[in-house]
């Protein structure tokens, strides 16, 4: 939190780029070698993916784990996540694809779900190649990740030229643009790494747009009345169970909305299936597989699993839902760094490999 506020100031004063400063930060330190593991860099369909497989034989084909990571869409790399996609690997005995999708917004907004969806077309077409078997392939993420897979996972649902995807892994997510005023968005909103209005700027960053809309955008003054009505069916603090909200809530002031064209028209981006898979018709809810979503209690983006969880389970998906209490949002990256790694990142990381084994 503190090198992203950093950031923001050293921007301001035209000294240092955020989107520059948190490459660097969170490039992560080079992993050991690893002997279980052979671990290649390779391209699918011209998109940059590292493979990890196990070097033990297999009594049959694996599991495959297609895996997004996050930072906002601007930043992080497959490196951030060398230590945990390692430990999903070798605890799982399953073969792990890290996609390592360009970033914006030097690469424009929607080319990384392009990139994701080519990597995962890749991948079904491909299974053997990597001893996987093409039944159980899992998909996921975590943190804008988790929005690439949770996407990837709709468009797919249709595809019958490919496997059906066997799970998806979703973790915390960000799935919508619609509503910040969320109860978790009010408890959590000076919370380490994410705060409230960190979410509307890197939006902002990644699309491409004036930060200078940020205020507008959180009191929703970029959301249409009628959309605003059709979307409160699927995003609504009423649908959060209560026991989410004992650190307290206040609904919106209706005195602060009031719809700005000229906002809507500078991000109306927000508001595609695309970037708020959220708002996507039940039609694709209910062709969608078995789900696992986790959530941490002081994350911003906490209701926005909640929410995919209700859609999921009204239509029919089963979801196993994981909720770490005391967790922060962006944690998982930590995993495998001693003293640096967060208890909560060891718990995140042990409960997700738990998954992978049962499915």
């Amino acid at each position: 939190m503190a090198v992203v506020a950093l950031g923001i100031i050293l921007e301001f004063l035209g000294l240092y780029n955020i989107v520059g400063l948190l490459r660097i930060v969170t490039k992560g330190l080079p992993a050991l070698w690893e002997s279980a593991l052979r671990i290649q860099n390779q391209k699918f369909d011209d998109v940059r993916v590292r493979v990890y497989q196990p070097k033990k034989p297999a009594a049959q084909k694996r599991k495959g784990f297609l895996y997004f990571h996050g930072g906002a869409g601007t930043y992080g790399s497959i490196d951030s996540y060398e230590r945990v996609l390692r430990y999903f690997a070798k605890e799982s005995d399953s073969v792990v694809v890290a996609v390592g999708y360009d970033l914006g917004p030097e690469s424009p907004y929607p080319n990384q779900y392009n990139e994701c969806l080519k990597a995962a077309v890749h991948f079904m077409k491909n299974p053997e190649e990597f001893g996987v078997d093409p039944n159980r392939i899992i998909i996921g993420g975590d943190s804008c990740g988790a929005n690439f897979a949770t996407r990837i996972c709709q468009l797919l649902a249709d595809r019958t030229d490919l496997p059906r995807v066997y799970s998806q892994v979703l973790i915390y997510p960000a799935l919508q643009g619609v509503d910040f005023y969320l109860p978790s968005y009010q408890q959590n909103r000076r919370v380490p790494i994410m705060w409230r209005e960190f979410v509307a700027y890197f939006a902002c960053l990644y699309l491409k747009k004036d930060v200078s809309i940020i205020s507008d955008v959180l009191e929703s003054c970029h959301v249409p009345e009628d959309l605003k009505q059709k979307y409160s069916q699927w995003v609504s603090a009423d649908l959060i169970p209560e026991e989410y909200k004992t650190r307290g809530y206040e609904p919106q002031d209706p005195a602060l909305y009031k719809f700005k064209p000229q906002v809507y028209e500078q991000i109306k981006e927000v508001l595609d299936e695309t970037f708020s898979p959220l708002l996507v018709e039940d039609a694709v809810i209910r062709k969608l597989p078995q789900t696992y979503i986790l959530i941490c209690e002081f994350d911003v983006v906490r209701d926005d699993g909640l929410l995919y969880k209700k859609r999921l389970e009204d239509n029919g998906v089963p979801v196993t839902l994981c909720h770490i209490k005391g967790g922060i949002h962006g944690v998982v990256s930590l995993f495998g760094y001693g003293i640096f790694s967060l208890p909560s990142a060891e718990l995140i990381a042990r409960d997700i490999m738990e998954f992978i084994k049962r499915l």
